[in-house]
């Protein structure tokens, strides 16, 4: 089942000259796959990002997740969907410091509201499980390591279960060795859980994974 399509996509900047960045872009994603858009930073990979995000809507083309059609959405229409769909990881984590590891993977799904608080710490303690930080849950996330904090990250996008998860540089922050750790938690989701997973990147070392 395709999880991302993405039909004759063109975005164009007008400032400071007119250019277009993106032109006539389309793929399929299947369910499952996890996808590496690699290119050298200004080459427009973080702006595709942002469009198959939905968070930038000014673009000539179509999107679809899920079999939705997100394309002519309104704002607070995109604002649910990407609460309930897509997961995100970043380069810096934006992880709450003063809150627990716990607290933080939580977050997103109690603000949903579809779940009660002990069914949501429950699938959060599975993850974080997952992602082998046993023991960490209740420290404060400033206290974790900056590679357990980027897997305290994966965790967090993946509460609520998104259709597909997406990264923007989410390695560029770590060092070869946590690199591989967070590569090797991708192949494992995408593998084991079927996690869409589609990640923009200019890591050599990310790369060379692959």
């Amino acid at each position: 089942m395709t999880a991302l399509s993405v039909k004759q996509i063109n975005k164009y900047f007008s400032e400071p000259v007119n250019f277009h960045v993106l032109k006539d872009i389309s793929f399929d994603v299947a369910r499952g796959e996890f996808v590496a858009i690699i290119g050298k930073s200004g080459s427009g990979k973080s702006t595709l990002l942002y469009l198959l995000s939905t968070m930038d809507t000014e673009y000539q083309g179509d999107i679809s997740i899920n079999g939705t059609r997100v394309t002519g959405l309104k704002q607070n229409q995109l604002a649910k969907f990407r609460n309930e769909h897509i997961g995100f990881v970043f380069q810096f984590h934006f992880l709450l410091p003063e809150f627990s590891v716990l607290d933080n993977v939580m977050l997103p799904a109690l603000k949903l509201k579809k779940k009660g608080k002990e069914e949501i710490e429950h699938e959060a303690m599975e993850l974080l499980s997952i992602l082998g930080l046993n023991g960490q849950e209740h420290k404060k996330a400033s206290r974790i390591s900056g590679g357990q904090q980027q897997r305290v990250a994966i965790a967090r996008a993946l509460i609520n279960g998104p259709a597909i998860i997406m990264g923007d540089e989410p390695t560029g922050n770590l060092d070869s060795k946590n690199t591989k750790i967070v590569f090797d938690i991708f192949r494992r989701l995408a593998k084991e859980r079927g996690q869409t997973i589609i990640a923009v990147t200019h890591d050599d070392e990310f790369r060379d994974q692959l």
